[in-house]
């Protein structure tokens, strides 16, 4: 093994992975419409659950 193997080697060993957020990024672009459709139901379900949150929390007030 000639320094010139063993160099391009350690180079190889240095190549991190892809991050979560381009992993999750091409991920979206490959599935596009459906990525969009969950996200606009987790957007739904967010606000319904933040008016259901503030209907049972709101203040009473006397008559």
């Amino acid at each position: 093994m000639n320094i010139k193997e063993s160099t391009e080697n350690q180079k190889m060993k240095k190549v991190t992975p892809p991050s979560f957020i381009k992993l999750a990024m091409r991920n979206m672009v490959k599935k596009g419409r459906q990525s969009i459709f969950h996200f606009g139901l987790t957007a739904i379900g967010f606000i319904i659950f933040i008016l259901i949150i503030a209907f049972l929390g709101r203040p009473t007030l006397p008559h």
